[in-house]
């Protein structure tokens, strides 16, 4: 009898041929795998549909054009963007934050501050520091509460006058922890800085509505939610992206071109300087119904019941060590004692579990753990009580292998 007695399963395992039976894919925070409904979509715009978008005056290419920016009217409904224009697709989460900081962050001075968190991802660290050594910036670090979340109280006791941007994950991708987006919009606008969430975690997981959240900058990446690698999304308020620079040049970005001057497209083709990913985008466009069809609420409650059932089994092992909270979002990461998480990882895959075994790209928040490295387990809508049940018993071997 399975561990699992406290949700109802979506079973949607069957709807994604890259699992076969019996195999436990639990690293959906690092990528999901793709339902069929995507790999059609993409197959149909290569095989039936393709032509480039934005250029021909040809039926097809006309065609495809509409179906482009129909997924880019889709991704701005999906979550709650006042428009389209509003929406700039890039290759991922890692890219829209370059994007920020190579665009928007050019408008900092010297002593400009911003505010990250202990929990940040490298994607979300790494561009404010080659800001900051570019401009002469400082670089503020939230520190974490007990439970793994990001520490508001701390985060309203170090914000200043001289922050301009706070860029924070929705979701941590280690720990699991939600951000109360809300709070941490109001704490930032209070001082007048703005807000960007990392989204990668949090979309595939939680319903988001930009408006509600209050953010100025949101980012996800499409490959995280069941959609495509190469395609991700910037979604910024429509009078930030029009006082924006280009941060690329090239073809599709322009007004006019002489060898004197160029003008430059209003947003969002502004920053989508080339030929685009557009077979990506159509399916981005497909993974969003693929999830919307399902209910973000029934994805949520179903993640959270196996986060919480894994924990408690997980707990029951004397040497394992839990980290974040109870109520993580979709996310487990564990330590063994006395075993490096690459060999837990190792063990698992013989056992037919996958995870994800390392620092997750959080070094800092590794340090701030004080371990090296984390074993991950990620769930999506792919995943039942049997592959918590196949976790428990791969880490039961772990320990018995390990003493």
């Amino acid at each position: 009898m399975s561990i699992l007695t406290d949700t109802r399963p979506l079973d949607r395992v069957a709807d994604f041929p890259a699992i076969p039976t019996g195999w436990a894919y639990l690293d959906t925070a690092a990528t999901a795998q793709k339902p069929q409904a995507v790999i059609d979509a993409i197959a149909r715009a290569y095989s039936e549909t393709y032509a480039t978008v934005h250029r021909g005056v040809y039926a097809r290419s006309a065609d495809m054009t509409v179906a482009y920016e129909a997924a880019r009217a889709r991704v701005a409904g999906f979550i709650g963007a006042a428009s389209a224009d509003e929406i700039v697709f890039v290759r991922g989460a890692t890219e829209g934050i370059n994007l920020v900081a190579q665009s928007w962050g050019l408008s900092l001075q010297p002593g400009d501050r911003i505010l990250l968190s202990q929990l940040e991802h490298h994607s979300n660290i790494v561009p404010w520091q080659l800001l900051r050594d570019r401009l002469g910036l400082q670089i503020d670090v939230a520190p974490l509460d007990a439970a793994g979340c990001i520490d508001l109280d701390a985060v309203a006791a170090m914000l200043t006058p001289q922050h301009r941007l706070v860029a924070l994950a929705h979701v941590s991708n280690v720990l699991g922890s939600v951000l109360d987006c809300r709070r941490a919009a109001d704490l930032a606008h209070g001082v007048g800085a703005k807000l960007l969430l990392d989204g990668c975690q949090a979309v595939p997981r939680l319903a988001v509505d930009v408006a509600a959240l209050g953010c100025d900058f949101y980012v996800f990446s499409g490959h995280k939610l069941y959609g495509p690698t190469g395609i991700g999304v910037l979604w910024a308020r429509a009078d930030i992206l029009d006082a924006m620079p280009p941060w690329q040049g090239g073809g599709a970005m322009i007004d006019r071109v002489t060898f004197d001057r160029t003008s430059f497209a209003p947003p969002p083709a502004r920053f989508e300087a080339g030929t685009p990913h557009i077979v990506g985008a159509l399916g981005l466009h497909a993974s969003i119904d693929y999830v919307d069809a399902i209910g973000l609420d029934a994805i949520h409650a179903h993640e959270t019941a196996l986060v919480r059932t894994a924990r408690e089994a997980l707990s029951a092992l004397n040497s394992v060590t839990l980290f974040g909270p109870e109520d993580a979002a979709g996310i487990v990461s564990f330590a063994v004692e006395g075993v490096h998480p690459h060999d837990i990882g190792t063990i698992l895959d013989e056992e037919r579990v996958a995870i994800r075994a390392g620092h997750h790209c959080a070094q800092p928040l590794m340090e701030h753990l004080g371990v090296p490295a984390t074993a991950r387990a990620s769930f999506g809508v792919y995943n039942g009580a049997a592959d918590v049940d196949a976790l428990v018993r791969g880490l039961q071997r772990v320990t018995r292998i390990f003493g």
